[in-house]
């Protein structure tokens, strides 16, 4: 008979910090970020023009109406290129011109994602054409294994929000949301709740895994929950919710969690704690719930709370020569000898704009009287206008304009208290550059994380320079992913001129950074923050209540 598996150590403590391998570290790992009296003074500045509204602001020759047409055009080429080469397949490869399903019949997985951005800018015809493939072509009774998160944020997602605008009407794509809804939760009877990184589609067995990504079981919610509130089935609801129940219980580090979590205790499991892959989307996630019910779940809004807390205890530095604010990650933190790591994914940079939409719950700051931003709100906005400027640094300081998947920042050792060494070849502005990208990691995807937060940054803050950065990026996007022929793709090295291309384009180009940069350039507001929330895969889903 095989023993027994002992209850991990870290059951016992309320809090990790309690366990006695972390008691000392903490203190000494604590950078406690505040803003400076400058920063606060530039927010005042920001909020009084706010206020003022257009006779407070520099006049601009922008033309934003052009520009968001070139944005729809770029949609309508990149859609086109897909259908050209690739239609129905669940991975599209431009450069060889074909493309591959999960599966043997395929998911919809590119044309989901892709359906709702059709919609908002106005792409009608090609919008019916991904509807009509879906719901006549589409079958989830399939045998294969698919990822459950991926699953859920782009295809449950995509089709959801499909149907809510088409007036919730079109029940054709709700029925085949519910379809795919009943196999994806499956995966959600094991014995803790935490489902594995993986689904079944068809009813022929259960996928198995001992720990599993925080931010992949973390990120379900938004889907099944409103799956629920439309179809009426409150398992939905109870199975995902059941999830963020244990997490919430859960040992925490002042509010930060490791990037793995075991499903068969429901505790964290991993040594290092990263807003970037692994860990990004639990906290975006703990937020969005919360607005996504209208503000009800007062849990979910503390647990959010106590985590930013944790991100300026721990995670926030500046660096020593252009003053970038930026998120670094805790390396080994289950040791008495944890270490701060300045490494940021591009992936954090969605941050900023969580930030912001935390401080106001998406209300604009002209429509909000100064006395009602309290001083954790003032806190949150600066963190996210800093982060928002580091993050066009990425871009802006590569030879490209185009920014690298994962940068490093020079730094100062927190306990040395002297320069941290680095390979000059890394540096993207010599000599005194603070932005460092390693061979490896300088790479472009045509990630939406920036721009996502551009887009949330100019509609609270009205800061014109947003969209301005944004305008800047897709531009370099333009000039430099678009092919000769027709279509986009992924680039090899973002530091090479011209940058070298990678044969694959992912469905969030579509599905998240057109559309984003397609809302940021529109002068109207087709998704209001305060009806809306975006999952994390930018499809935008009403808020409603129980």
């Amino acid at each position: 008979m095989p023993k027994r598996k002992e209850e991990p150590v870290y059951r016992r403590y309320r809090t990790l910090e309690q366990h006695p391998q972390m008691q000392g570290w903490a203190a000494d790992m604590a950078v406690n970020w505040h803003p400076t009296e400058n920063q606060l003074a530039q927010l005042d500045t920001v909020i009084h023009i706010a206020k003022c509204g257009d006779s407070c602001k520099p006049p601009t020759t922008a033309n934003w109406t052009y520009r968001q047409q070139q944005v729809v055009a770029a949609a309508k080429t990149a859609w086109n290129a897909y259908t050209r080469d690739a239609f129905g397949c669940d991975e599209h490869y431009p450069l060889s011109q074909n493309g591959k399903n999960f599966t043997h019949l395929g998911i919809g997985y590119i044309v989901a994602d892709s359906l709702d951005t059709l919609f908002l800018m106005g792409l009608h015809k090609e919008y019916k054409q991904g509807r009509d493939f879906l719901v006549n072509q589409v079958t989830f009774d399939q045998r294969g294994a698919v990822s459950l998160f991926e699953s859920t944020i782009r295809i449950l997602g995509g089709l959801l929000s499909a149907f809510h605008w088409s007036g919730e009407t079109d029940y054709k794509l709700l029925a085949l949301a519910d379809q795919l809804g009943e196999r994806l939760a499956k995966s959600f009877n094991t014995s803790s709740g935490i489902p594995p990184e993986t689904a079944i589609l068809r009813s022929d067995g259960m996928p198995f895994a001992t720990q599993c990504s925080t931010s992949e079981s973390s990120t379900l919610q938004l889907e099944f929950r409103y799956l629920a509130k439309l179809t009426g089935k409150q398992e939905y609801q109870q199975q995902v919710d059941r999830v963020i129940d244990v997490m919430l219980k859960a040992p925490k580090y002042d509010g930060l969690v490791p990037t793995w979590i075991s499903s068969t205790y429901g505790n964290f499991t991993g040594s290092d704690i990263s807003l970037g892959s692994r860990g990004d989307s639990y906290y975006e996630y703990l937020l969005k719930q919360w607005l996504q019910t209208r503000q009800s779940e007062v849990d979910l809004r503390a647990e959010y709370d106590s985590a930013m807390q944790g991100v300026k205890k721990y995670l926030v530095e500046t660096s020593p020569n252009q003053n970038l604010t930026y998120i670094g990650e805790l390396r080994s933190v289950t040791t008495s000898e944890p270490w701060f790591s300045a490494k940021m994914d591009h992936l954090v940079c969605f941050l900023a704009g969580n930030l912001a939409l935390g401080a106001t719950n998406g209300t604009a700051l002209m429509d909000i009287p100064p006395v009602l931003l309290t001083p954790r709100d003032q806190e949150d906005l600066v963190l996210a206008r800093e982060l928002g400027e580091t993050c066009a640094h990425m871009y802006f300081d590569t030879p490209s304009g185009l920014a690298p998947e994962i940068a490093y920042f020079r730094q100062i050792d927190r306990t040395t208290k002297q320069e941290v060494q680095f390979e000059p070849t890394n540096q993207l502005l010599p000599p005194n550059g603070d932005i460092l990208v390693p061979p490896n990691d300088r790479h472009y995807l045509l990630r939406p994380e920036t721009v996502e937060s551009l887009y949330l940054l100019w509609k609270i803050t009205g800061e014109t320079k947003w969209r301005e950065y944004g305008w800047q990026i897709f531009e370099a996007i333009e000039k430099w992913a678009k092919l000769d022929d027709w279509g986009y793709s992924s680039l090899d090295d973002v530091t090479k001129m011209p940058p070298t291309r990678r044969d694959g384009i992912e469905s969030f180009f579509v599905a998240e950074t057109l559309k984003y940069l397609f809302l940021l350039f529109s002068d109207a507001d087709p998704v209001s923050l305060t009806d809306y929330v975006f999952n994390t895969e930018a499809h935008p889903l009403p808020k409603f209540s129980w």
